[in-house]
């Protein structure tokens, strides 16, 4: 088979597809004609050595994955060959066929295209866990999400307009922000443009956000408790920036705020059961038309190199598929 095989550290420019034995199902896998698979910026951290997870080489990137059931691993209940599934894999997603272990696969809606698919499994249920388990998101609030165009942010605008919130979006070009109007964002603040916290407490009337969903810390995570309503909850979900932030803890007791963090991929081993919550709830609101991935561009497995130099460009937005 065909995949993107990664022998030493380089940059994603570097990336060669070649002709290697295809992956064999082992028990509580499946194996996976891939369909689809789904671009994350930490593949292009793995592929550079600098990801907390430095797997041995050789090694295939690509960790989302959609496609059909082509064996099922002794130990597997619920899966026949044939199935449409969407799953993470860990790794080997950039490839014809993949492996990945049953818990991590669901079998997708029937109207769900398979890059739709792959563009699911982890920065929905980031986004839905983070809002409905973390923040305690209420219909009436007022949500603020920053970086708004992108994947995970893209997610979060969408769920905060299906769970009845006022969604306010920010991001740093008008397409940009075009983008969050489109998936369901109430008003849109360009931070190139103009201060973020002068312009939300505008909106609010003074009282800020009640929940803050922050993907890119740094300063934007320092300024946003400068706009955070009382009672309200900072949602920390990663740090695109660069720089991870500190608070002093007075600002959280003078406010009565929460400052709360969302580690999704930890929820395998100590949480397992809002695993399944998560995705019914997801593929729920997809099946009533409230939530639909984005799709930026679709690429070859000969582009993967291409795809991931456009992520890292950071001027794309929604998720983008390489699709074997």
């Amino acid at each position: 088979m065909r995949a993107v095989v990664v022998d030493r550290w380089l940059e994603p420019q570097e990336l060669q597809v070649k002709e290697i034995p295809e992956p064999e199902v082992a028990p509580q896998t499946l194996q996976i004609e891939v369909r689809a698979a789904g671009c994350n910026f930490f593949d292009i951290l793995m592929v550079q050595g600098r990801y907390q997870v430095k797997p041995p080489f050789p090694f295939v990137p690509g960790a989302e994955v959609a496609g059909i059931v082509r064996a099922v691993g002794d130990g597997v209940e619920g899966f026949a060959v044939g199935d449409r599934v969407l799953g993470t894999a860990g790794l080997g997603g950039f490839a014809e066929v993949a492996v990945a272990p049953a818990h991590g696969v669901w079998r997708m809606p029937d109207d769900m295209s398979f890059e739709e698919g792959a563009a699911l499994p982890i920065i929905y249920p980031t986004s839905y866990a983070g809002l409905v388990f973390r923040a305690d998101l209420q219909a009436g609030e007022t949500l603020l999400v920053h970086a708004a165009a992108g994947g995970v942010g893209v997610a979060a605008v969408q769920i905060g307009k299906a769970l009845g919130a006022r969604v306010i979006a920010t991001a740093g070009a008008a397409d940009k922000l075009e983008i969050a109007r489109q998936n369901g964002a109430d008003e849109t603040i360009d931070y190139s443009e103009e201060d973020f916290v002068a312009r939300v407490k505008q909106l609010t009337d003074g009282k800020g956000a009640d929940v803050i969903y922050d993907s890119v810390g740094g300063d934007v995570f320092d300024r946003s408790l400068k706009c955070i309503a009382w009672n309200g909850r900072l949602l920390v979900i990663g740090f695109a920036s660069g720089r991870i932030p500190e608070v002093k803890a007075n600002r959280i007791l003078l406010k009565n705020i929460a400052v709360t963090g969302l580690h999704w991929g930890a929820h395998v081993m100590h949480d397992p059961a809002r695993i399944e919550v998560t995705f019914r709830a997801l593929f729920e609101l997809y099946e009533a038309g409230k939530i639909k991935p984005v799709i930026f561009k679709r690429y070859s497995l000969d582009d993967v190199c291409t795809a991931l130099e456009a992520l890292a460009s950071r001027k794309t937005y929604g998720k983008l598929i390489v699709a074997p």
